[in-house]
Parts: structure tokens; sequence; C-alpha cells
């Protein structure tokens, strides 16, 4: 009976489905199953009694020996999870190739192999994860995706409202505690309202749509433009003084008005009255406030004429 154990335990062990082997305390190995002779290409005549690091020099010296050693000083169980290292060994996976991973995903499972009450070997497993990191991969970039469709403004592709009151209340939190610059553009198209009722909403929504493409590609990619709704939009630039905001305030009017949008077979002449705001220390108490700022700024361009940008130093 105890024979037909042992050989039932060693059948097990070469069958079962994920890697099993076995490491003295000077990482030699002692055992190793069919899974890891499989996708290794290596038996266990070649890998047993030689250092597990003779016949894979590419695995990670340092971070499998502390883990190894660990176990036999603690006695106790350790885990790697894929997410916290994809992999110990490089083994080829049977998943699509589209899944977005080289090698097998690994988790690795370190067990203490004690006689008379002394730790004297370490089993290791390593499981095929392969299905769950690219299940996980793709549940993440849905999430991201769907995060950002919640970010953006659904005609112009900015950022929304929302997403630009996060980013304007961060920013200033951060200027409140490190002191620099901060400042913000307010804008609006001029007599958008004729371009409706004229030329109709299809039309409107396409001279958005092209406005808010020739400001994204005139401003930084550390600046946040976003749509605050209708033909208002807001030009949030950290670290930037008010004399810089006005360069800043005249280029993003020139990339509006300096060609005419063609659409629908109408040649649409835009233009756009900016307001500039700086934070100033003691003087702007809140985000809101340096909104209410640009605001004032973008009513006196209007007042003043349109098609000029105007700040409140």
């Amino acid at each position: 009976m105890e024979e037909l154990r042992h050989v039932l335990s060693e059948l097990v062990i070469e069958r079962v489905g994920f890697g099993i082997f076995v490491l003295d305390r000077d990482l030699n190995v002692l055992m190793w199953n069919r899974f890891m002779a499989d996708h290794s290409g290596k038996t266990a005549e070649q890998v047993t009694g030689k250092s597990i690091f003779a016949s894979f020099p590419e695995l990670p010296r340092v971070w499998l020996t502390r883990k190894v050693e660990s176990v036999f000083q603690l006695g106790s169980f350790a885990f790697s999870s894929w997410e916290q290292r994809p992999y110990l060994f490089k083994f080829d996976h049977d998943r699509p190739i589209t899944g977005g991973v080289d090698f097998m995903q690994q988790d690795c499972t370190f067990m203490p192999l004690a006689q008379d009450g002394e730790v004297c070997a370490v089993c290791v497993t390593i499981s095929d994860a392969t299905h769950a990191s690219m299940m996980q991969r793709a549940r993440d970039e849905a999430v991201a995706k769907l995060q950002e469709f919640a970010d953006r403004d659904g005609l112009t592709g900015i950022a929304n409202r929302r997403y630009f009151d996060l980013r304007l209340s961060d920013e200033f939190s951060r200027w409140q505690r490190y002191d620099g610059d901060l400042s913000m553009l307010l804008f609006d198209l001029d007599h958008f309202k004729r371009i409706n009722d004229e030329l109709g909403h299809l039309v409107g929504d396409t001279v958005l749509r092209l406005m808010a493409e020739r400001v994204a590609a005139a401003v930084r990619v550390q600046d946040v433009f976003g749509r605050f709704g209708g033909e208002e939009f807001a030009l949030l630039l950290p670290c930037t003084s008010f004399d810089d905001a006005m360069i800043v305030a005249e280029k993003v009017r020139c990339a509006i008005c300096e060609t005419p949008i063609d659409v629908q077979g109408a040649r649409v002449p835009v233009t756009a009255s900016v307001g500039a705001a700086c934070a100033k220390r003691g003087v702007t108490t809140s985000y809101e406030a340096l909104i209410n700022e640009a605001d004032a700024a973008l009513y006196a361009a209007k007042r003043q004429g349109r098609n000029r940008a105007i700040g409140f130093r």
C-alpha cells in the first residue's frame, strides 16, 4: 500500500497542470515535474542536482534567492502574483497573440518542506495565470476608456466641465501649497448664435469641433483645454505667469480667427473673445474666484468690440 501511495503521488505530481520544482538551501534543483520540463524544454535529468541559475541564468537571481531564503528562515509560505511580477520563467503561452503578453503570466507559491521540524527544502509551484491576466487587462482597458469618455465632451473630444473643474481644483491646491504661477483663459466664439440661426446647428457643431481642433493643436501638453458649455471654452495654464498667459491668449485668438472654416459649402469666418486671469497670493481665495475673474475679463473683451484678448493683472 505504501508503494502504491508513492507511485500515485509521483503520478499526480507529473500530471498536474501546473509547475512544481523543489530547491535546497543552495538553490539546487531537487525535483522537476513534467509541466516544468515541457514548458522549459529541459528535462528533470538535465536540471536536477544543479543550481537553478546554471540551467536558467536569465532568472531574477537576487529576487528568487531572497524569496527562497525567507521561506527557509521563517518557515512560512510566500506568494508572488503575476500582478507583482508577470513571470518567473519565460515560458510560451497558448493564448492569442493579440492578448498583449509575450510570455506565460505566472502565479508562484513557495512552500516550506520540513523534516524533524526544520525546513530542508522549498517547493515552488508555477500556475499559468495568462488567461486571468488578459481578462484583467481587458477590464482595466475598458474601465480606462469609460473613464476617458466620462471626462470628455461628446462633441469636441476635449475635457468636459466636470473634468476641467477637477483639474483646476487640483492645480489651485498645488499653487496654494507651493506658490509659483497659475493662470487660466475663458473664451467663446463671437456671434455664435448667428451661425446656428442662419446656417443650422449641424454647421454650428462642425464649427465648434474644428475650432477645438485648432486650439488643441496650439496649446502645450500640460495645459488643460475644456468646454464649459455651448460656445464657451476654458484653458488651464499651470506654471504660467500673467504675461505668458496673455501671449497664449493671443495665440489662441489667432488660431481661431486666422482662417474661415469651410463647412457644407459655406465659408464661415470665426472670431473669439478671450479673458485671462492669474491667481494672486492673498487675493485669489478659491479656484471659483479665478474663474470669475477670467469671466469678467472675457466680458470686458466683448464690451470692447470682441475678437480680442483682455486680462486683469
